[in-house]
């Protein structure tokens, strides 16, 4: 990013010339940035699907043409830095499952259960960023994404605090909640060891959300995968070499967020990609908190309804009877669901980053076109892996345990969630779609109605009272999903985007400030 990034003629660079016949310089064109020609491709993709001039046909195929290589670059390294950090959590799952069925449990009670919590929690608090970040950015009102980011992160730190509480209280949690004494007292353990990964949350999800909407997701991607490298060597050491068990791995986790932290931090502050948006510490970033929390609150609402229905199905899980092999089968198949549904995160992310962009650069039919495009590439995905997870249901519990028992039961689980990861390759991509346009809170109340007066009750009768056991539970799941992905579906086709770009305008409008000086110009 520059200041020379409006110019209509680019600045030209002097350059040696090698003829031994002239004397003067050769003048040759300075390279585009990145931003710049994602600017041209968005205007070019706007004026495409303008052009009365071309046929229905020709204006489908050039858009498309060019909102997949706006897509591809985005949506492909995003996912995988989801990916990548889901992958932290289910090494340390299978390391901990390796040790016996107990800490498997465990570890899947502390990662899908407690650990969810403040998942749910921060991750949505920092789609407040991501909304502003990408409407501010389309908008090119770049001074405000540094602002943004730092109020996000001292929202969440305070929010961190009140957090760490319940982990510190999580046994008599658990116990309240119907858990066994045995996998309670074993999951708190575990659970101990993420406190420190509670703050390392903060700083990470408003990170990631200020650089997507940039489209800067390719560095986080390498530092998570370089972190991953690491985490394994230390969870092998401190599991099974220092014989730390439960309490080592969940510390070992904590530590890799934050070199995840620190690496992303890093590049933020010596990238010349940044040096537009970040512009020091400021004081701007303890102003107007309450208004940002507001906002931040309805994204956290949103989003943890979402996440804490799988949670709540974990839980309910463990009341059944002989609660480990249940535990285990469906904890087994959340984990893969969750693996694919960082997939779908990355398209979530994709979209909430193109629809923020285009909203905010006043393309109403681009906007419309890359949910389209992104919805349709996520849908295409889903189907080929659930058709995979189906081909191999036998065995997909072996990665984690070795008992046949519970993968007998994984194999029964294993139809009902090739439906789930269909209909995630839909629903989580259309929440994108939400974020990017600001409808955080309309989203929210779908998910009470759809998860907990639909799901969630449905699953308990079906679980229980029929006596359906797990496969109970998650068809309950699947009925709140399935009438969660209809409403998106019927809310966003019903969408006018021509209103949504001038309320994308009053928003940033409402939200921009005159920067004072930083504190600490980095």
């Amino acid at each position: 990013m520059g200041s020379n990034q409006n110019d209509i003629s680019q600045p030209l660079l002097l350059t040696p010339n090698n003829n031994n016949t002239a004397e003067s310089p050769t003048l040759t064109p300075k390279a585009k940035t990145l931003e710049e020609r994602h600017n041209e491709l968005s205007v070019q993709l706007e004026r495409e699907l303008n052009n009365t001039d071309a046929s229905l046909a020709q204006r489908l195929v050039a858009a498309t043409w060019i909102e997949l290589k706006l897509l591809v670059r985005l949506a492909a390294p995003a996912a995988a830095v989801y990916l990548v950090n889901y992958v932290m959590s289910v090494l340390t799952q299978i390391f901990s499952g390796h040790l016996g069925n107990l800490e498997l449990a465990a570890a899947s009670l502390g990662n899908n259960g407690i650990q969810t919590f403040a998942y749910g929690i921060m991750l949505g608090m920092g789609s407040a960023v991501e909304t502003l970040c990408g409407q501010a950015y389309g908008a090119q009102k770049l001074n405000m994404l540094g602002i943004y980011l730092q109020r996000s992160t001292v929202l969440l730190t305070m929010t961190g605090i009140l957090i760490m509480f319940v982990y510190i209280f999580s046994k008599p949690i658990l116990l309240l909640l119907g858990e066994s004494e045995r996998i309670a007292a074993a999951a708190t353990l575990f659970i101990y060891g993420l406190i420190p990964q509670i703050f390392a949350y903060a700083i990470n999800f408003p990170i990631q959300k200020f650089l997507q909407a940039q489209s800067i997701v390719a560095p986080s991607a390498y530092i998570s995968a370089g972190t991953v490298l690491v985490h394994v060597i230390l969870s092998w050491l401190t599991i099974y070499k220092l014989g730390m068990g439960l309490l080592g791995a969940s510390l070992v986790l904590s530590l890799s967020w934050w070199i995840i932290v620190i690496g992303q931090f890093i590049y933020i502050l010596y990238s010349e990609r940044t040096r537009e948006t970040w512009r020091g510490f400021s004081l701007q970033a303890f102003h107007g908190l309450w208004s940002f929390f507001k906002l931040s609150a309805a994204s956290a609402v949103m989003l943890c309804l979402e996440t804490w229905y799988f949670q709540i199905l974990v839980l309910l899980a463990g009341m059944l009877p002989d609660p480990e092999v249940a535990l285990d089968s469906l904890s087994i198949c959340i984990t893969i669901l969750g693996w694919v549904f960082m997939i779908a995160v990355g398209f979530n992310a994709a979209a909430s980053v193109r629809v923020g962009n285009e909203l905010g650069a006043g393309h109403p039919k681009a906007a419309a076109f890359s949910v389209v495009m992104v919805t349709s590439m996520s849908f295409i995905i889903s189907v080929i892996i659930a058709l995979v997870v189906l081909a191999l249901r036998h065995k997909i519990s072996y990665l984690f345990t070795g008992g046949e028992v519970v993968s007998n039961a994984v194999a029964d689980l294993c139809p009902l969630l090739a439906v789930t990861l269909i209909l995630n390759g839909i629903q989580p991509v259309l929440s994108g779609v939400a974020v990017g346009c600001g409808w955080q809170a309309f989203v929210a109340y779908v998910n009470v109605g759809s998860y907990y007066i639909v799901g969630i009750p449905l699953g308990a009768v079906l679980g229980f009272y029929f006596k359906l056991g797990a496969k109970g539970i998650w068809s309950g799941m699947i009925g709140g999903t399935f009438l969660q992905t209809l409403i998106l579906i019927w809310s966003t086709y019903r969408t006018d985007w021509n209103r949504e770009v001038d309320i994308a305008q009053k928003r940033l409008d409402k939200w921009e400030e005159i920067p004072e000086p930083p504190l600490l110009k980095e």
